[in-house]
């Protein structure tokens, strides 16, 4: 008996080692692993720093070339000014006013100075300043969550369930974006302020938004009126529920009553200021969405009548130049060594 129960303790000895052997083999190849893999990154590193250091007068040479082109540049090109417009598209009229921007740069990109010259009532030298109409959304993580805030309020509660946030929040597009910026770069710093009224009542002037701005102002005025009409009926209930009350105080006896079995009854007059609290909120946000559907497109901020000077390391054509040449000339030296390597490969 004991001479088995000698060898079971041998074998659950001699298991419970080999297994202490695989898991030590295991994190060995695991070290070596990652011990590997820091290796290839220092050898590529020092590869690197070996690289720039043999061709470090080669890529100056050429950076220093750049910078020179880019001083050139520089000094012949003309100054540039920029301002911006900031809206808030209504009647999902922003597709729109996306595309009348893109076309004006079109025209800027064709130097069609004639057109716009026309489009925004510009003589042939102010026209011929307008270097770049561009717009984008000012991006806002918060009109994301209104806007499926306003999607579960306007469907019920079956189609939500089966229309996640991450769904709604993957659809959501440039447009969706409340208030959108549109920039405009000029050679000349006074031209701005002639361009937004032509910007904006391009969009305004539409007849399907001014038809649906008509309709969307009449919905909450009517709406408006009939809580406001409920607001007096409530006042009168009011009024009527407290005479009533004042008349039965006054027929009551004196004495006490006790509720033994500790309900409590709503009061009426507690319920229908309730009523008239909710009505009340109702009104302020109907006159908030009046106020902000009042128009087609609000505007947030104008152009300013004098734009600003556009500067900048990343706008300075010395910089750009310098950076890009150096770039070319890496991209160059590399592709020597890599058809080096290709000749010596083949050998």
């Amino acid at each position: 008996m004991s001479t088995n129960t000698q060898k079971n303790k041998n074998e659950e000895e001699i298991d419970l080692g080999s297994l202490f052997v695989i898991i030590g083999k295991g994190f060995s190849r695991l070290f070596n692993f990652i011990g590997n893999i820091l290796k290839g990154i220092f050898h590529i590193f020092i590869s690197i720093l070996i690289f720039l250091k043999d061709n470090f007068i080669k890529i100056g040479i050429a950076g220093i070339i750049g910078i020179i082109a880019g001083v050139f540049l520089e000094v012949k090109s003309e100054k540039k000014y920029g301002s911006e417009l900031l809206v808030e598209p209504n009647f999902n009229s922003a597709l729109q006013l996306y595309n009348n921007v893109n076309f004006y740069n079109d025209l800027v990109k064709q130097k069609d100075t004639i057109t716009l010259g026309k489009v925004f009532d510009l003589n042939m030298e102010d026209a011929s300043s307008l270097k770049k109409f561009s717009i984008e959304p000012l991006i806002v993580d918060t009109d994301k969550i209104n806007a499926y805030n306003d999607l579960i309020l306007s469907v019920d509660t079956l189609t939500i369930k089966s229309y996640e946030y991450e769904d709604f929040k993957n659809s959501f597009t440039d447009y969706n974006y409340k208030v959108h910026k549109i920039s405009v770069v000029a050679t000349k710093n006074n031209v701005f302020n002639k361009l937004d009224d032509v910007i904006i009542s391009s969009v305004v002037n539409n007849k399907y938004f001014n038809r649906l701005k008509e309709l969307q102002n009449q919905d909450l005025n009517r709406t408006d009126s009939l809580y406001r009409l409920n607001l007096v009926q409530i006042d009168s209930l009011r009024r009527v529920y407290m005479d009533v009350m004042i008349q039965e105080a006054k027929k009551q006896t004196t004495g006490t009553n006790i509720d033994l079995g500790g309900q409590k009854k709503s009061s009426k007059e507690l319920e229908l200021f309730d009523t008239s609290r909710k009505i009340n909120s109702d009104l302020r946000n109907i006159a908030k969405d009046k106020s902000n559907k009042y128009e087609v497109i609000n505007v947030i901020s104008n152009f300013q009548p004098v734009g600003y000077e556009i500067k900048g390391v990343t706008k300075n054509y010395a910089f750009l130049l310098g950076v890009l040449a150096a770039g070319f000339m890496i991209v160059f030296l590399l592709l020597l060594k890599v058809n080096k390597y290709l000749e010596n490969y083949k050998k």
